[in-house]
């Protein structure tokens, strides 16, 4: 018999003796009245009904009470919980950025959040407000900011789709699928809001200004720049996308401002291609050549009427709003080797601004997402670096790219005009330096 049936029992007797001593259900055995069960039920007492009545219910109840199991669970039957996966689940992140984030205090809040996402935490609720509506529509089974902080992950810390469904406990096709779903979103709702050509005149004047403090030249409003963004490619694409370092790649072409922001960006042509080859393909140089940008502030430099323009290097033309170096090698007269000095101490803003943005996000440093979502992930990490950079965000390590070398290129045939404006302007704005210069 069951043995809580018979702890039962026993203290039913003393819960029975207690009410009714006079009555005892268990006599000895010469007791020949205690023996018939009608002498019990005929008590005048109601002790012993209830007594058999509590008694019947609980034998029932033992009854029909399953035997505990001695078989060994099985291995199937629980679920090995990884401790890596549970610390990045959707609860984790909920408690880290609801109840766990007010109670630190701001710089500890935000470094750590910079440490996990690559931005601070009021960066990272700008994005996520501006994509919720969108990746809301798009019937996402994720909460909308635990999907962001997941790219985000991915993009400042260069982990791979695999690398973060063992962590997320999601298939790598879920997480390619997010991350091109959120990186399309940056590329394309964001992009204009945040990557602008500055043709205000109030920013004009700002940036301009800026960049004659840093080099004495007057109305030059960016820097230009390609870099190689190191890319994963079938054997059948053949040397197309070699760069010059002798990876696959896709190019980076990138304008940047005095403050490291990007206003201009542009990924359309392969590795093997070059810097003057990828900006003739691109919309800005459509739009400058067409006349379609209009920048409304020319001043006057030695009788010529000059608009604002942008330097580069010697691997672009030179061209009337495009100024670059007369000789990469110092080369020129002391008047155009200032020339140069100068504009390269411009054109050195872009080359750290690409810096920069390869070292806060360093999925750019190897990209390990298929070549077709290469450019939309280039251009999402530019403009979340110009988040970055509104925001004031403290500047992490940089990644530079190899000094570059090559010789002037060649001006087609379409742009001689072009050219020889630009040549004009170029040497009115050296002469003009050089006098101003030497005569302080």
């Amino acid at each position: 018999m069951d043995e809580s049936f018979m702890l039962m029992l026993s203290n039913l007797l003393h819960l029975h003796n207690a009410l009714d001593p006079s009555t005892p259900l268990l006599s000895s055995p010469s007791s020949s009245s205690a023996s018939s069960p009608s002498s019990l039920l005929s008590s005048s007492s109601p002790t012993p009904l209830l007594f058999f009545t509590l008694a019947s219910l609980l034998s029932y109840l033992a009854s029909q009470k399953k035997p505990a199991s001695t078989k060994p669970p099985s291995s199937t039957s629980t679920t090995a919980t990884n401790p890596e996966s549970s610390s990045f689940s959707v609860s984790a992140f909920r408690a880290l950025s609801t109840e766990h984030i007010w109670s630190l205090e701001a710089p500890l809040r935000d470094a750590q959040w910079r440490t996990l996402y690559g931005l601070s935490y009021p960066v990272f609720t700008t994005v996520v407000d501006k994509l919720k509506p969108h990746i809301t529509a798009s019937n996402l089974s994720l909460p909308s900011d635990y999907a962001v902080s997941m790219v985000l992950s991915r993009l400042a810390h260069g982990f791979s789709a695999k690398t973060l469904a063992s962590r997320y406990s999601l298939e790598p096709y879920l997480i390619s699928k997010i991350t091109n779903m959120v990186t399309r979103l940056l590329a394309t709702k964001l992009y204009p809001e945040f990557i602008k050509i500055p043709v205000s005149r109030r920013r004009l004047i700002e940036t301009t200004k800026a960049f004659e403090e840093l080099t004495s030249l007057p109305n030059m409003c960016g820097a230009i720049d390609g870099s190689p963004i190191k890319v994963k490619c079938g054997d059948n694409e053949g040397n197309v996308y070699k760069c010059r370092y002798g990876y696959s790649s896709v190019l980076l072409q990138v304008v940047a401002d005095h403050k490291k922001m990007f206003w201009d960006v542009c990924v359309k042509a392969p590795g093997g291609s070059d810097d003057a080859s990828h900006l003739r393909e691109s919309l800005l140089y459509n739009r400058l050549v067409s006349g379609d940008v209009v920048w409304d502030k020319v001043i006057d430099v030695r009788g010529h009427h000059v608009r604002p323009y942008i330097v580069g290097d010697w691997c672009y033309p030179l061209l009337s709003f495009l100024m670059t170096p007369f000789s990469p090698n110092g080369s020129g007269t002391p008047a155009q080797n200032l020339f140069d000095g100068m504009l390269m101490k411009g054109r050195s803003v872009v080359v750290d601004a690409i810096a920069l943005l390869k070292g806060r996000w360093k999925i750019l440093q190897d990209l390990n997402v298929g070549l077709h979502h290469a450019p939309q992930t280039i251009v999402a990490c530019c403009v979340l670096h110009n988040l970055c950079q509104i925001a004031r965000e403290p500047e992490p390590e940089t990644w530079k790219d190899p000094d570059e070398g090559g010789v002037p290129v060649r001006v087609l045939e379409n742009e001689k005009s072009f050219h020889y404006f630009g040549d004009s302007l170029r040497q009115a704005l050296t002469e003009d330096l050089h006098q101003r210069l030497s005569s302080r």
